[in-house]
């Protein structure tokens, strides 16, 4: 894919990178990683409480991981991204705990500012990887922040298997394909799985929703919604939930509290400059993290809505160092050539 434009800017006199990364999740630091062994000298930008997330991104809200490959016994979310954090300095990529609040993809090497600093002189850098993350969606329930991640969880396969989870009455809310698909997962933890839907149908596939209406341990509860998570102050235990036709509110009681009403992608710095699909995340070239502007490269669950997982992203981050590793090459060896 070609540049927005042909033209060319001047490089910082402030700071002039080859490649500099936006997001501290583990596609950015992965990404970070190949590129310093590569002695290409990364700039990470970690952000400070960039899109709500401290560095490190969502996994710092997690509690025990265990589905990351070398953890046989799991490992808490956090500590998770402390070590990739620690193995990218280790190899010498320089880390930066502000946010990027401005961008400019308009021409290379691309311009960008940090946070209070719009109207100083721009940093730039001949290559960028967006690894800025996806948030899942909330709903803002009284005793939702109570138990996030204490009962409440937006990754069915992130935090199914988990043990306050096994064996326990479950709920899913939404009524698309990835509560279908998030529902059905959950039956082989949770006793039973109960799926509050607002309206009195699903808007999931005819298969999915097939299956997940013959499905004996799931049960739909038509026009419902959830008002209020309740717990010990430690667990949640209880939702109320209250049914939209009949205005009738009850206890529904449950160990496990999954969302699947979407996710929304960080892509708010550049939604206007690259290709993105209607839900704002960012479309690459099919099997490689290259986007709309070259140059510009998109790595993680800002350019994922099917996975989302942290395996997932450190992979796609290992492919846009990669990729920014060859152009960056490429160019320099055409420049000699010249």
């Amino acid at each position: 894919m070609a540049p927005l434009t042909n033209a060319s800017v001047p490089k910082s006199t402030k700071m002039h990178s080859k490649v500099v990364i936006i997001g501290s999740g583990p596609a950015g630091h992965t990404a970070a990683v190949y590129l310093a062994r590569a002695n290409l000298n990364p700039v990470l930008f970690e952000g400070f409480m960039a899109n709500g997330f401290a560095a490190g991104g969502q996994l710092t809200t997690t509690t025990d991981v265990e589905n990351y490959p070398g953890f046989p016994s799991g490992i808490l979310g956090p500590e998770l991204m402390d070590k990739f954090r620690e193995q990218s300095i280790r190899f010498g990529t320089q880390i930066i705990t502000e946010t990027v609040s401005k961008i400019d993809l308009s021409a290379r090497p691309f311009r960008y500012w940090r946070e209070s600093q719009e109207h100083e002189e721009p940093e730039t850098a001949d290559t960028i990887i967006i690894a800025t993350g996806a948030s899942a969606k909330r709903l803002g329930l009284k005793g939702e922040v109570t138990y996030w991640q204490s009962g409440i969880s937006a990754c069915a396969v992130c935090d199914g298997a988990v043990p306050i989870f096994r064996n326990q009455p479950l709920a899913v809310i939404g009524g698309g394909d990835s509560a279908a698909e998030e529902a059905t997962y959950l039956t082989k933890y949770g006793s039973h799985v109960y799926v509050l839907v607002r309206r009195s149908e699903l808007r999931a596939s005819k298969i999915m929703a097939k299956r997940l209406m013959n499905n004996p341990k799931i049960t739909i509860l038509w026009n419902t919604v959830a008002t209020e998570c309740q717990g010990d102050g430690d667990l949640l235990n209880n939702l109320r939930i209250k049914n939209v036709s009949t205005g009738q509110e009850r206890d529904l009681p449950v160990r496990g509290l999954f969302y699947a009403i979407g996710h929304e992608p960080a892509t708010a710095l550049v939604r206007s400059q690259l290709q993105t699909d209607p839900d704002g995340y960012i479309i690459t070239v099919p099997g490689t993290t290259q986007t709309s502007v070259r140059g510009v490269f998109a790595a993680g669950d800002v350019q994922d809505k099917r996975y989302r997982q942290a395996i997932t992203s450190a992979g796609s981050g290992c492919m846009a160092a990669l990729e920014a590793e060859r152009l960056i090459a490429e160019e320099e060896e055409g420049i000699e050539e010249d």
